[in-house]
């Protein structure tokens, strides 16, 4: 195909031609992944989730210039809610990443989530693919905002940052059925607010009580997003993350089971859509 041939050559155009054709769940979808499978696996992706109104676009934009300063080149997926009338993704949170759109080492693709229910769109790990095929070195995947059931992320991600902020209610409340299991790291953001403190030794209190991992203890990091405070040491603790995963084997088992699982979900999908095509 083409497209494919343009993409991997580095045209970003073709790039967002296939994620338009992947989202649209043509047959030639099937296709694509074949022809770009003997080029992924090599970008690092990061998982960026948590309640809405805890700062986790102004994470991924200063994540972002961080990364860029280093030389890498970074590919977001930003996923926002469905809007009930268009059925598009209510596009607000892009306007925090405005500094990124002229970069040429930045692809950014905002998707809806189009009735998904797990906080990521169905087609997700589709997009994932195409932007490791296009040689980008990390992809961050920001989540529409998340409560306790919605927990697709970890499907789609290396590692897991679970984005808090003081302020939004009891913090036991929110993580106990949950977003607390699939965090890599925790980031307190506003932590420059006082109730900071009290959420930042609750989330180390029930990491206390945590069992049953010892390869991995889960740090608590404090950021300030917005003043580009504590980004550094975050960026550390993901590659900290990144480093454990890779030398306990844990990285190609995890990216070997979230290719099981995302197999499966294709099948489901498949026969949902032949279905509702017979009824």
């Amino acid at each position: 195909m083409e497209l494919v041939k343009q993409m991997l050559s580095g045209k970003t155009l073709s790039l967002a031609k296939l994620i338009s054709l992947v989202e649209a769940g043509g047959k030639e979808v099937p296709q694509i992944m074949k022809l770009i499978y003997p080029y992924i696996g090599k970008a690092y992706r990061i998982g960026v989730t948590g309640p809405p109104g805890a700062g986790k676009s102004t994470l991924v934009d200063k994540l972002t210039a961080l990364l860029r300063a280093q030389g890498s080149e970074v590919g977001i997926i930003a996923v926002d809610p469905t809007s009930p009338f268009t059925g598009g993704a209510v596009l607000g949170d892009r306007i925090r990443m405005q500094q990124h759109y002229l970069d040429e080492g930045v692809f950014i693709r905002s998707m809806a989530t189009r009735g998904s229910l797990g906080g990521l769109p169905e087609t997700a790990a589709e997009v994932t693919k195409l932007l490791d095929a296009s040689g980008k070195d990390f992809i961050l995947v920001e989540t529409v905002g998340v409560g306790q059931t919605e927990l697709d992320i970890i499907k789609n991600a290396d590692t897991v940052i679970v984005t808090l902020a003081p302020g939004f209610g009891d913090a036991i409340q929110t993580m106990k059925a949950g977003l607390f299991e699939i965090a890599d790291i925790f980031a307190v953001n506003k932590a420059d607010l006082p109730s900071a403190n009290n959420l930042i030794a609750d989330l180390q209190a029930m990491l206390l009580l945590r069992s049953g991992q010892n390869w991995w203890n889960v740090p608590v990091i404090r950021i300030e997003a917005v003043n580009d405070v504590g980004i550094e040491e975050l960026y550390q603790q993901i590659e900290k993350h990144r480093q454990a995963l890779i030398e306990t084997g844990r990285l190609s088992q995890q990216r070997q089971q979230q290719l099981r699982d995302e197999f499966i979900e294709i099948i489901e999908r498949k026969v949902t859509r032949d279905l509702k095509t017979l009824i």
